[in-house]
């Protein structure tokens, strides 16, 4: 099954139809326009989101924006945008610029995400220490001879999706705070570079969203699954079975056993009873947060269902 019709079949299966008793002028939570600013993390997450809520609203006009994370703090602070989707909170100082507007902006978590990294698919050193993945950041481990004894001489290469990225300032927040990364990292434009160049190059590693490969439904993420190999990390603060490595996958991410796990938050700025509220609302609900546990995203307030295989 293609992704649209997957998302038609989530459509009709959620009865979503039945709500169409609305003036298509008026603005509103299930009317008007929202300009929307998302970091190219959530892309293929939003899109179906968007898509979704537009088949249930028929006047509702969700025009996304995708930009870096930093590009789209700025076009909130600015007023571009009235929402936007990004894996943090507003700080202090930018709800005080709010605050200065009489404006009360409301951030609301929609979902967990996880922090993939990735490798070119021949490449054999595939599991990761934490105390490794500090070493990449911080200059520590630059080769990959220092990962294994079959690893070769040849230098580890970082690529990040963006220097205003989410990914970007996570890595960085965690593991530098006002240090600068080594000079074999860099970074390139979006996520699907990320991929295409991991792809590639047999000594990169990748750092992307792991929305961007979770959704089976989706033929895109599926092609880049194909392209790449996702590393597993091993965590010795896990309490349970800490010598295990863990991916980023829905009940890794959900029980915190990954250690790269963050909260992706809806963010609206613009007036209550408008768009904005309508939409925010639709992705922390039922409906939209399904959406995300059938895209292999971990909702915020649908329970997701682990299951134990051990004996």
């Amino acid at each position: 099954m293609n992704r649209i019709n997957f998302l038609w079949l989530v459509v009709f299966t959620l009865g979503l139809f039945s709500c169409k008793n609305y003036d298509r002028n008026a603005d509103s939570i299930q009317s008007g326009k929202l300009k929307i600013g998302i970091d190219d993390s959530y892309t293929l997450m939003m899109d179906s989101q968007i898509f979704v809520f537009e088949q249930i609203y028929k006047y509702a006009d969700v025009v996304p924006f995708l930009k870096p994370e930093a590009d789209v703090i700025t076009d909130l602070l600015n007023d571009s945008i009235q929402a936007a989707v990004i894996c943090r909170p507003l700080n202090e100082a930018e709800l005080a610029m709010f605050k200065a507007k009489d404006r009360l902006p409301e951030s609301v978590a929609i979902a967990q995400d996880g922090l993939a990294f990735i490798l070119h698919p021949d490449k054999q050193d595939s599991v990761f220490t934490m105390a490794q993945v500090e070493g990449f950041f911080t200059g520590e481990v630059g080769f990959w001879s220092q990962i294994s004894s079959t690893g070769g001489d040849d230098e580890i290469t970082i690529v990040f999706d963006n220097n205003k990225s989410c990914n970007y300032r996570y890595i960085k927040e965690r593991f530098l705070k006002t240090e600068t990364f080594p000079t074999n990292c860099f970074a390139v434009n979006s996520n699907e570079e990320v991929i295409n160049y991991v792809a590639t190059h047999p000594d990169a590693i990748g750092v992307i969203s792991v929305s961007w490969i979770s959704d089976v439904h989706d033929p895109t993420a599926n092609s880049f699954v194909k392209k790449v190999k996702v590393a597993g990390i091993i965590d010795p603060a896990n309490l349970k079975k800490p010598g295990m490595p863990r991916k980023p996958v829905p009940a890794y991410i959900y029980d915190k056993s990954y250690p790269f796990h963050r909260t992706v938050y809806a963010i609206r700025t613009g007036l209550k009873g408008t768009l904005g509220t309508g939409f925010v609302s639709h992705l922390a609900g039922e409906k939209g947060q399904l959406i995300m546990q059938k895209m292999g995203m971990v909702p915020t307030t649908l329970q997701v269902r682990t299951v134990n295989t051990t004996p």
